[in-house]
């Protein structure tokens, strides 16, 4: 591809598949008139994300797609299998164009009832819509999950097919690189990023124009790298894969923009090997990007060469860490190395390099595209722009939102998330991973964004939003995520490697009710000196979950320690199952399926548990049909 006028001729062309999707029947017979009389009418978009992919969603489109044929409807109706359409408790989800119809928890059988009413007759299949309060499911833009988010770094997923570079195109993709090629200098490009406070979206918050500012220097002198951190390991969280999944083409746009900015000509994306719909679409887009020469050589007939290239990661949660990053990707043994130097003056090979994520690179092509303005208009005085969120645990709407920043909490989770499931009360909401902290009621109203959740003892992290409810246990969650961290750390220094093993063994001790106040002092002791000396940011924020439930749920610790109690009914050790005599029939259920032959009693008679060989795996309450075992 040679000029930004050949690029507009695909745009033409595509803007007769893609536009119709959000609009009206007029408007699609406006765009097959524009030039593709073979445009069809009518798109069945199935969800192709992880999700709904692991729901069966292929077996869906297949069933569309063999519906299709059968009625000989090949060039009225097309079948596009999209990124993630965001509302992942609904999966898997079918949107029908023109209209913009919903159609969730699609399985084959409600697809042939689907294509039959909806495709065939032209009526919505009401019995298969989204079920809404105030919605009638026809129109995904009412609905009150989509209705508070502003989607730029996922404005494409759900919408466009990624494995077809067209589309991407038809939506004006490439325009940006276009425009930073042919219109702007590299220190422009730079300035435009710095201007619209665009920060790194992987947990950090460091502004990315800056860090590309820092990488500018010896411009066409050294060898410079541009990375994409898809390393994505916080439990939990699914934003930049989604991403890779949806629009894999906006961040392979961005990353050559960033390499224009700097004086680089090779990229690399660091990707979970546990990610095969993202490798594999990202492999597909590099492919077609090479192939109109979006990629290679005299891009836009410019001066400009660049090309991208995977690296895929085994799963280590320490390569999520920049400098062990770029060591993994050199081929050795993912551990951190101490800063300085930072990578924008010595990182990859040794040479200047740019790292930024997933969500970070598809802001940039908007931003250049719309402006500075444009973005600056949306988030806080130091926060720009929307932030992605994988919403999950104890919420109804468990999905991926993106938000101005500055949204409440409550909005995020009652509004957007449809509430705290039945009936229950919210208690936390976990923020950052294992890096970062706990939520409490009290800030349910805060603003998200990097200083206010700072100045709370939390932080944003790369986007995990995980919701608790009053049956959730505070300790429990922090040893979960300590734990975890446990587990991931390289063992390179000593603080990381041994304290947070002391840390884990006291809060394990406060769990079986074998925990002394001394405990909690000790604790706070260790996660200071932790934060401290630990060499990278995983040991410094892996005593975050400790810190931040011992500081909000105090009370939760104590009562492990001296009632010998957990408050939740959530830790084995210090609760005990009973039978409650008014409710148990003497079925026997309960004793012919307790593997310890714990439960005393005869038929049509209420029984007992022995606690003394009670091995509480609580298979008794799983059998009781009565409500009559309780776990206390």
């Amino acid at each position: 591809m040679k000029s930004l006028e050949e690029l507009k001729v695909i745009r033409d062309r595509m803007q007769c598949q893609v536009g119709p999707r959000c609009g009206s029947v007029e408007e699609a017979s406006k765009y097959i008139k524009m030039g593709d009389a073979d445009a069809p009418d009518k798109f069945v978009l199935v969800c192709g994300g992880t999700g709904c992919h692991s729901g069966h969603s292929q077996d869906v489109a297949d069933c569309f797609n063999d519906l299709i044929k059968e009625n000989g409807m090949e060039k009225d109706v097309k079948v596009i299998q999209t990124g993630c359409q965001g509302l992942c408790a609904k999966g898997p989800i079918v949107v029908i164009h023109p209209g913009g119809t919903f159609y969730e928890e699609v399985n084959p059988d409600k697809a042939e009832a689907i294509f039959n009413e909806h495709v065939v007759d032209g009526n919505v299949a009401k019995d298969y819509i989204l079920r809404e309060e105030n919605s009638d499911g026809t129109n995904d833009e009412d609905f009150h999950f989509y209705k508070k988010q502003t989607r730029i770094a996922l404005r494409n997923c759900g919408v466009i097919d990624p494995e077809n570079i067209d589309e991407y195109i038809g939506t004006g993709g490439y325009e940006a690189l276009g425009r930073a090629l042919t219109e702007m200098s590299p220190d422009e490009v730079i300035q435009v990023v710095l201007d619209s406070g665009l920060r790194g979206r992987g947990g950090a918050g460091f502004p990315t124009g800056k860090k590309w500012k820092f990488a500018c220097a010896n411009r066409g002198k050294v060898q410079k790298y541009v990375c994409c951190n898809a390393d994505e390991g916080d439990p939990g969280a699914f934003m930049d894969r989604s991403i890779l999944e949806g629009d894999p083409h906006s961040v392979l746009e961005a990353m050559a923009i960033a390499g224009y900015a700097i004086g680089a000509d090779q990229g690399y994306i660091y990707v979970r090997a546990e990610y095969p719909i993202a490798v594999d679409r990202l492999r597909i887009a590099i492919d077609q990007a090479r192939e109109y020469g979006l990629l290679g050589k005299n891009i836009f007939g410019s001066d400009f060469s660049f090309d991208i290239d995977l690296r895929l990661g085994a799963g280590a949660f320490v390569c999520g860490e920049e400098t062990a990053l770029m060591t993994s990707i050199e081929g050795n043994r993912g551990e951190p190395h101490t800063r300085p130097p930072f990578p924008a003056v010595k990182g990859l090979f040794q040479s200047p390099t740019v790292l930024n994520n997933v969500e970070t690179y598809a802001n940039i092509p908007e931003i250049i595209v719309k402006g500075v303005d444009w973005f600056q208009s949306m988030g806080t005085e130091t926060s720009k722009g929307t932030k992605v969120f994988a919403l999950g645990g104890k919420v109804n709407n468990t999905g991926l939102v993106e938000i101005p920043m500055g949204t409440t909490l409550r909005e995020v989770i009652e509004d957007i998330g449809g509430g705290v499931p039945k009936g229950k009360k919210f208690k936390a909401a976990q923020t950052g991973g294992p890096s970062g902290g706990c939520i409490p009621e009290q800030y349910y109203d805060i603003p998200i964004d990097y200083e206010t959740l700072k100045s709370i003892g939390c932080m944003m992290g790369s986007g995990g939003m995980i919701v608790m409810d009053e049956d959730n246990c505070m300790v429990d969650i922090a040893k979960f995520f300590l734990e975890f961290t446990v587990s991931e750390s390289c063992g390179k220094c000593t603080p990381c490697r041994i304290g947070t093993k002391r840390m884990l063994e006291i809060l394990t001790r406060i769990t079986e009710g074998k925990g002394e106040m001394e405990g909690l002092a000790k604790l706070e002791e260790l996660a200071k000196y932790i934060q401290a000396n630990s060499l990278c940011g995983l040991g410094q924020t892996a005593p975050n979950p400790v810190l931040s439930t011992l500081r909000y749920f105090r009370d939760e610790y104590i009562a492990h320690i001296k009632d010998k109690k957990c408050p939740a009914g959530v830790c084995k050790a210090l609760c005990t199952y009973e039978i409650d005599p008014d409710k148990c029939k003497g079925c026997t259920l309960c004793a012919r399926n307790c593997p310890a032959d714990a439960i005393i009693g005869t038929v049509k008679e209420p029984h007992k548990i022995d606690t003394e060989k009670c091995i509480k795996c609580g298979a008794c309450m799983d059998n009781c049909r009565f409500g009559a075992v309780v776990f206390k």
